[in-house]
């Protein structure tokens, strides 16, 4: 039985393997791992998923705004990489080693606008409601359920 969708709520299920069926609202999805993670590569990877959620949240954000300012904005096309590098205190973390993700955006810009115009839009993209999440951090509740119960995991207190 499927539950009530509303937003920002997902489903994800997996059986063997990695490949992971996702519901989100009446869209589905595939997620899996490469092949030489002992994946099928029948879909996006989940950090490939992370990336694209940014990206369309870029891409639609300075398409309203270019909108709302009537600017001459013809396609924004996105480019994200992401990666990790370890800090450089490292050695001084006890409980886990401290890596650093990182994303670089890329924007490619079309259209007659002022420097003016492409710079702000620029800025813009700072202001996505998915960057906004991701550079504030997020707080992760996990709950098991188990025969109707639900169980708060230990890491959901901290």
């Amino acid at each position: 039985m499927a539950s009530p969708y509303h937003e920002g709520s997902v489903t994800a299920r997996v059986g063997s393997g990695y490949r992971t069926e996702i519901m989100a609202g009446k869209h589905p999805l595939i997620a899996d791992e490469p092949r030489e993670a002992g994946g099928t590569d029948d879909g996006a990877t989940p950090y490939d998923l992370v990336l694209a959620a940014l990206g369309a949240c870029t891409a639609m954000t300075l398409r309203m705004y270019a909108d709302r300012k009537k600017w001459p904005l013809e396609s924004v096309v996105v480019h994200l990489h992401h990666s990790r590098s370890h800090a450089d205190d490292e050695q001084h973390c006890e409980d886990r080693p401290a890596r650093l993700d990182q994303i670089e955006r890329t924007l490619e810009i079309s259209g007659p606008l002022t420097h003016e115009q492409r710079v702000k839009l620029a800025e813009i993209a700072e202001r996505c409601p998915v960057h906004r999440t991701l550079d504030a951090g997020v707080r992760i509740t996990t709950r098991l359920s188990a025969a109707g119960a639900v169980v708060d995991s230990p890491s959901a207190t901290g």
